[in-house]
């Protein structure tokens, strides 16, 4: 993990063309501002997390005789 200290208004360029920017700091809390292009996903920890967690519990509640099922229509559209 590279490290780095910044100060406000300074920036940490990421390849081409993503920039992050220090907004401000205040009573312990950072403020980024980002920029990408739109294709890039920017997420917070605890939602990128969040969103696996829901990814994982829908994938579950497949039943065996649905993807039986799927398979069966698949095969039989070829």
């Amino acid at each position: 993990m590279l490290v780095l200290s910044r100060k406000v208004n300074e920036e940490v360029i990421i390849g081409d063309n993503i920039s992050i920017k220090i907004v401000s700091i205040q009573n312990g809390i950072v403020k980024l501002g980002f920029e990408a292009p739109q294709n890039k996903v920017i997420l917070r920890g605890e939602l990128k997390d969040a969103i696996i967690g829901e990814n994982f519990k829908a994938s579950n509640k497949i039943e065996d005789k649905n993807l039986t099922s799927i398979r069966e229509i698949l095969k039989n559209k070829r």
